[in-house]
Formats: C-alpha cells, sequence, structure tokens
C-alpha cells in the first residue's frame, strides 16, 4: 500500500524531495557580501561585470558562484635589491599596508585570481621595481643620510605602480635597510678616523689650553713679584719682609726661633736662631 496524500495526487517522499529541492535552490540562489568584503559573480565559469559589494544580491543557482574577497587593510613584509648610483649594492625590507580596490575585484579575478597570486606576482616584483628607481637616484651614502628622501621616492613609485592593478597603497616603511660588507667596512673605517682627528684637535686645544694657563700663572707670579719688590722699597717696606719671614716659620711649622737678631738700625730682613741648636 503506498503513502499518498490526502488528496492522493503524489506520494510523501517525492514532495518531500521536491520541497528540499526548493528550499536548496532557494538558499543558493542569494550571496551576502559582509562589510569589508568585494564578491566577484562567476556564472558557468565566466566572471561577470560589477563587483558585488556590502548586502545581499541574487546569484543563478547550481550554475553560478561568488569569489569573495578581503577588501580591508592588508599587511606584507617584501624584500628587494637593487644598486645606488655610485653602482654599490644595496638590499632592505619593506611593510607594505595595503588593499584591494573593492570596484577592481572583477579585474582582480580575471587577471590574478586569488590574493596570494596577487602578493607573488604583483605586489613582490612592483616592490623591486620601485626600490631600483629610488635607490638609483642617489649614492650609497646619500642613501643613509637622505632616508627620508630615499622613502618618499619608493612611496611615489610603487602607488604608481600598484595603482592600475586595483591595488591601493595605505602606507609602507623600511624594516631593514643594508649595504655590502665593502661598503659597511669603509664607513667603519672613516667613522674611526672622524673620532681620531676630533681627539687630536680636542688634545691640542687641552694643550693650547694648558700653555695660555702656564703664561697666565707666569704673568700673575711677574706682577706679584713686581708689586713685592716695590713695597720692600717703599718706606717701611724691610718691615713687611720681617713680618712674612716670622708667618712664614709659623705656618711651616717649624720651631719659633728663641733669639731674633735685627740689622743695625732694626731695617733689614731679621737673622733668626735657635739657641737650642746652637749649643748643640
Amino acid at each position: 500500500m503506498r503513502n499518498v496524500t490526502p488528496s492522493g495526487n503524489f506520494p510523501l517522499p517525492i514532495i518531500g524531495t521536491i520541497v528540499a529541492f526548493i528550499v536548496f535552490v532557494a538558499l543558493n540562489a542569494f550571496v551576502i557580501i559582509n562589510p569589508g568584503q568585494a564578491g566577484v559573480l562567476s556564472v558557468l565559469g565566466k566572471a561577470q561585470d560589477g563587483a558585488l559589494l556590502e548586502g545581499i544580491h541574487f546569484k543563478p543557482p547550481l550554475v553560478a558562484n561568488v569569489d569573495i574577497y578581503d577588501v580591508t587593510v592588508q599587511k606584507f613584509e617584501v624584500p628587494a635589491q637593487s644598486s645606488t648610483k655610485d653602482l654599490q649594492d644595496l638590499s632592505a625590507r619593506f611593510a607594505i599596508n595595503f588593499r584591494l580596490d573593492p570596484v577592481e575585484v572583477v579585474t582582480i579575478r580575471r587577471t590574478q585570481g586569488t590574493l596570494q597570486n596577487i602578493v607573488a606576482k604583483i605586489i613582490a616584483p612592483q616592490t623591486q621595481e620601485a626600490f631600483k628607481i629610488a635607490a638609483a637616484k642617489r649614492t650609497v651614502e646619500e642613501a643613509i643620510t637622505k632616508r627620508t628622501e630615499l622613502k618618499s621616492d619608493f612611496d611615489a613609485a610603487l602607488d604608481t605602480r600598484l595603482k592600475k592593478y586595483g591595488i591601493i597603497v595605505l602606507d609602507t616603511s623600511v624594516v631593514d635597510l643594508n649595504f655590502s660588507a665593502e661598503f659597511s667596512k669603509a664607513v667603519e673605517d672613516k667613522q674611526i678616523a672622524e673620532q681620531r682627528a676630533q681627539r687630536a684637535i680636542y688634545v691640542a686645544q687641552e694643550a693650547e689650553q694648558q700653555a695660555q694657563a702656564d703664561i697666565n700663572r707666569a704673568k700673575g707670579k711677574a706682577e706679584a713679584q713686581r708689586l713685592l719688590a716695590e713695597t720692600l722699597k717703599a718706606q717701611g717696606g724691610e718691615l713687611v719682609l720681617q713680618k712674612e719671614a716670622i708667618e712664614a716659620w709659623r705656618e711651616g711649622g717649624a720651631q719659633m726661633p728663641n733669639v731674633l737678631v735685627m740689622g743695625e738700625k732694626g731695617g733689614s730682613v731679621p737673622f733668626l736662631f735657635n739657641l737650642g741648636d746652637a749649643a748643640k
């Protein structure tokens, strides 16, 4: 006995299959594109014009599929090598922040396919070419001293080259910048020579200052002696000399003499002796 509907027209398993098929078709007839995404509709393997931006979109069931692309900011580190204007080897590593232009994802889908292909076949080689353009404009020493200008030229060249592929460059940064071993050795030798030259200048300046100090001390001593001589020549000058002699004994810690013998008129330098020493 067959299972039939109340009307007795179709078996229940057939109705269930039909309903399931309708539900399946309905679910596959629409696609949702989330924020930060863009889609490319392909029908029977052929990409259709017009990118699918965020929202819900109809797609022919069974014969179509949608490729979803992430159009938020992506970051990759890309190595590059070049020669400078003076034929020195220069290598660098760039961190590149970029995103895909949502409007251009159909072209990207037709020409490049996946994001991995975009990085390997477009971004990496164009980074290399942009670095060659920037490095060739300056010497290796200028690449060091004018690093900001080097990066500016690189950014301009890379932005121009990637824009035509639907790739928008947001920012770049130089992760590493390396030179040949010969140039690194030359830079080190130059720095050592400059340090030695600076040291020689410092020593010369120090010697000059020391010599000037000696001259100033000599001038000061001569002036002091001149003033002392004038003082001794003046009236009462011998008394000053006697006072200084006594203070010299006192400050030197020597035993004060027992006898103080003055000149005949009391104006000469005092002659001092210790009676205790004389008794010996």
